[in-house]
């Protein structure tokens, strides 16, 4: 089944890797195989916390997938950190390091957005 994308004027996404900029006009596309696709709103360009930086290393293995082993060792580095410092985290990365061993990067995306909250909720709490 095809994938219609509407872009608004100016909006970025990458396919396959390419950043692709719309006009300056409504787009339409209609994506009819199947390709790595990431909209402006879920690309992720400043990791400044242990989860927004799981975020970022998953989405490199989903745009860049010829170097999928360095961001795999990366990712299982950081879910080790974030797992030993905070326990309650581990059925949010047990999902997620699913969704990756299954090279579902963008199901592991949108499953990191809930851990990247959650972790905002406990920052929260300590302060």
């Amino acid at each position: 089944m095809a994938l219609k994308i509407s872009l608004k004027p100016s909006e970025k996404m990458i396919i396959n890797g390419a950043v692709v900029t719309n006009g300056s006009a409504r787009s339409n596309l209609i994506i009819e195989n199947r390709v790595s696709i990431l909209r402006e709103k879920d690309i992720m360009k400043e990791a400044d916390t242990p989860c927004s930086r799981i975020y970022l290393v998953i989405q490199l293995m989903y745009i860049d997938e010829g170097n999928a082993v360095e961001y795999h060792n990366t990712y299982w580095e950081l879910v080790r950190d974030v797992v030993a410092a905070a326990p309650s985290t581990l059925k949010l990365i047990d999902t997620i390091s699913d969704h990756i061993l299954q090279t579902n990067y963008y199901q592991a995306l949108k499953m990191t957005r809930k851990l990247i909250a959650y972790e905002k909720e406990l920052l929260e709490h300590v302060k």
